[in-house]
């Protein structure tokens, strides 16, 4: 990964609220930001920010132990070409820093395994770049392997590719109501959680929660709200109606606002066997590294210093 030029850097520096125009019947206006400094002294030092955590899964109506991983940095973005750029400093006005998550998840379902990745790309100047400029989301299992993006077009409005093995799902190509993205929750709170959005809201779920549920990948009415505790976090949670879902993510109230962990209640299984189930994340380790120069044979130790399975 290349670090940011100064010019790049300085001009993204302003960290602003989630100012989307949207079909949600209610947005925040909260104004209050990280200070530019702080911000800029933990994300802007040519390191991701690594946080493993203990799974418990919930799948075709059974708790599966897995490991979820958390991978948080900064880089620039096209928003053009919705890409990670090469070479930043040729790109002018095109280049925006955006946060990029790259969230990993692993479980055995019996004999085969799941491994599902996504990954979130939001400007971190919301003042000047307001909607999340794309996602994608992957899972690959024995019984084949799916793909799904969102691209943002022009209004605030996403493109959704998907690709799937399964003939009821088969390659879809289609733009999406106008709605806020479930997925960019996770970088919204690590931006700034002030600005989160409360209240009776339209939405569209996360893209690993759809392939793992199959269901259509459209807004969805959801109460969202957040809540402090006397331990220092804070809990966002999603409720929706008509999925019988409930989502609650939990991070640090203070700056970073790292995420301590997250629960997710959801029908698991088909048919009348199908019962309420929830999974469970919890915070294992956590370190500050510039992981892309650590693939050597003498870095595979890094993975036990981050809880990880060799």
């Amino acid at each position: 990964m290349r670090t940011l030029s100064l010019s790049i850097l300085v001009a993204t520096l302003a960290i602003g609220l989630w100012g989307c125009e949207t079909k949600a019947e209610r947005v925040n206006n909260a104004t209050a930001a990280p200070p530019v400094g702080q911000f800029g002294e933990y994300w802007y030092q040519g390191e991701a920010e690594l946080t493993s955590y203990r799974l418990e899964q919930a799948r075709y109506g059974a708790i599966h132990e897995g490991e979820a991983v958390l991978i948080y940095v900064t880089e620039p973005f096209s928003q053009s070409k919705q890409v990670k750029l090469d070479y930043a400093d040729r790109a002018g006005e095109d280049a925006v820093t955006v946060m990029k998550l790259n969230f990993t998840k692993k479980f055995n379902t019996g004999i085969y395994p799941y491994s599902m990745m996504q990954s979130i790309f939001t400007p971190v100047s919301a003042n000047q770049h307001p909607y999340t400029l794309k996602v994608s989301a992957s899972s690959q299992e024995w019984c084949g392997h799916t793909f799904t993006q969102l691209n943002l077009l022009p209004g605030g409005q996403y493109h959704l590719s998907g690709k799937s093995y399964f003939e009821s799902e088969g390659d879809v190509e289609q733009d999406l109501e106008p709605a806020l993205l479930e997925d960019d929750i996770w970088t919204r709170i690590r931006i700034n959680p002030d600005a989160l959005p409360t209240g009776t809201l339209s939405m569209i779920p996360g893209t690993l929660f759809t392939r793992l549920r199959h269901v259509a990948i459209k807004p969805y009415a959801v109460e969202a709200r957040l809540s402090t505790s006397g331990d220092g976090s804070t809990t966002y949670t999603l409720e929706y109606p008509e999925l019988k879902r409930t989502l609650k993510i939990s991070f640090g109230s203070t700056f970073p606002h790292t995420i301590e962990g997250w629960e997710e209640t959801t029908p698991s299984g088909f048919g009348p066997n199908a019962q309420m189930l929830t999974t469970k994340a919890t915070r294992n380790q956590r370190m500050m590294l510039d992981y892309w120069n650590k693939h050597d044979p003498e870095d595979a130790p890094l993975r036990k210093s981050l809880g990880l399975q060799p």
